[in-house]
């Protein structure tokens, strides 16, 4: 389903174990519009009843039941773009 790079993975479990993130947080994976102008989203929120929770790679992962379908191949990555240092979606 998602696959995160190792240092995706090491900044997103960086900032969920930081004091200044609730208990029971995860990382939120999604997607915003629909069709082709579809964007994906990345947030720390908490499970709804409209969620599915997962373990990827040893991250907590909340995911909307609506989006699963959307989000089948898609690589998280953590690098240096013309905008910055932040989080990448790539889709396969």
């Amino acid at each position: 389903m998602i696959v995160f790079t190792e240092i995706a993975k090491e900044e997103i479990t960086k900032t969920l174990n930081s004091p200044q993130i609730p208990d029971g947080y995860a990382l939120r994976v999604g997607i915003k519009g629909g069709a082709c102008s579809a964007n994906y989203l990345l947030g720390l929120d908490k499970a709804t009843e409209q969620d599915e929770t997962y373990d990827i790679e040893g991250v907590k992962v909340v995911i909307d039941r609506k989006h699963l379908m959307y989000l089948i191949g898609v690589k998280i990555d953590y690098t240096q773009t013309e905008a910055g240092l932040g989080f990448v979606i790539l889709k396969d």
